[in-house]
């Protein structure tokens, strides 16, 4: 821990934030005392409980916890990844955040740990000498302070003092109007070594979409992972929300987290989907077979709530509904760029906003490596409007589950137990929203039926 003590003696920090993201993303840990983390570190590590690894979205556990975790619900220990190390840049007190790994006391890795699953699907790359490369892209809303659930979403006040009612997409104007909310973003994310890149107006009212640079899949998972936080911290101080949702309103375009992605030989380090003659090669190929036969059992990996089913299917912007895959087709799922040979990939077009960015990422590769290993073939290239193939993909969050449990290459790559564990979170949170009484019964039911 060396980097670790260096940084915080350097910047005179006085607590460090210690995070690790659970089964939906959001960032679990603890905050600690600079000094007392240092004391920990040197001893074993910092004691968490596993069940945090086998939370709901709504902070609760499935039924059956026990069967996921050990039954006497005991400790993991948190490792920080020396390399994550960060400023908090909101904070008065010089604080430092730091993303952190889980460990058995036996030292094995946690195996329901995001982090560590994407971890050991880019080790399945490794062992047959390649590198996987991803770049994502973020879309998000902003919207108005909203208190009451029952109150749809309405877009915020910009600084004409009027909301954005028609669409704008990549307007300049439109991104101007909440452009201190943007450059604090930009200012925070550069103070914490967040790489994103463009910035545009999506097509949704106050929907915005961010580029990040490509890299290493672990790296920029973890910058995906802190800068939706901070997105969500800089709104709240300029008096709106930062919303990942994939379907926020019932009116406007669904937020994806579409996810380029290709990969390099350890050897030669050069692009494996392209030929020396700048060709699509085999693998590529054989990747987006993967994707294609994969993809859809995957879904509650990058899909993961009642919420995110509802943002396939919006035509006029352009959201996926099936797995078909094309040259710079923006109605397929699956999209390849016009690209020079070097930077030859695939967008997939698939994952929400709402995802894991972890598991959003691991579940790509995945699909693709099972692809590039079974050599699965492609369809035909789809010409022309891929909506007219028809909706290939689940329709909602339990049978995308029914599909996912039963897919037994996925099981086997990414491991038994983290598929019934994920299984298990997710019927918990669908069984909280099924008893859940919506205004729309209120409306319709109270006084018709």
């Amino acid at each position: 821990m060396d980097k670790l003590e260096e940084f915080i003696r350097e910047h005179k920090i006085t607590e460090v934030e210690c995070l690790v993201p659970d089964m939906a993303g959001i960032a679990r840990g603890k905050i600690i005392p600079a000094d007392k983390l240092l004391r920990i570190l040197r001893e074993r590590g910092m004691p968490l409980p596993e069940s945090v690894f086998a939370q709901t979205v709504t902070g609760n556990y499935p039924d059956d916890l026990d069967e996921h975790i050990s039954p006497t619900y005991g400790d993991v220990y948190l490792t920080p990844d020396e390399s994550t190390v960060r400023f908090v840049p909101w904070y008065q007190e010089p604080t430092a955040q730091i993303i952190c790994d889980a460990f058995y006391s036996d030292d094995t890795p946690v195996p329901l740990s995001s982090r560590q699953l994407l971890k050991m699907i880019v080790k399945e790359y490794d062992k047959r000498g390649w590198v996987p490369v991803v770049a994502p892209e973020l879309e998000f809303y902003l919207v108005a302070v909203n208190t009451d659930p029952d109150i749809p979403l309405q877009p915020p006040v910009g600084r004409t003092g009027r909301q954005e009612i028609g669409r704008q997409a990549y307007g300049i104007d439109a991104v101007n109007e909440f452009d201190p909310v943007f450059e604090d973003v930009y200012d925070y994310c550069e103070k914490q070594n967040i790489d994103i890149d463009t910035l545009s107006h999506e097509a949704g009212a106050a929907q915005i979409e961010v580029n990040f640079n490509h890299g290493d899949p672990v790296e920029l998972a973890d910058q995906a992972f802190l800068f939706k936080r901070t997105s969500r911290e800089v709104a709240i101080r300029h008096g709106v929300y930062a919303t990942f949702m994939a379907q926020p309103m019932q009116t406007e375009p669904g937020s994806a987290m579409h996810i380029h992605q290709s990969v390099v030989s350890k050897k030669t380090g050069k692009n494996i989907f392209a030929t020396d003659a700048g060709n699509d090669s085999q693998l590529l190929r054989h990747y987006v077979g993967g994707l294609q036969r994969y993809l859809p059992y995957a879904i509650p990996l990058f899909a993961p709530n009642v919420n995110s089913y509802r943002r396939f299917g919006h035509k006029e912007t352009d959201s996926p509904i099936n797995v078909e895959w094309g040259v710079d087709n923006r109605t397929a799922g699956l999209r390849i760029p016009v690209s020079k040979p070097e930077n030859r990939r695939i967008e997939n077009r698939l994952p929400g906003a709402d995802g894991n960015p972890y598991l959003t990422i691991a579940s790509t590769l995945a699909c693709g490596l099972l692809g590039m290993i079974e050599e699965i073939e492609p369809s035909e290239q789809i010409k022309g409007s891929a909506y007219k193939k028809g909706h290939t993909l689940p329709g909602s969050l339990t049978d995308a589950l029914k599909k996912f449990k039963s897919c037994k290459p996925l099981s086997n790559l990414l491991g038994e137990r983290f598929v019934k564990t994920y299984c298990a979170i997710k019927e918990a949170e669908y069984k909280a929203y099924n008893t859940v009484i919506s205004s729309w019964e209120r409306e319709n039911l109270l006084l018709n039926v």
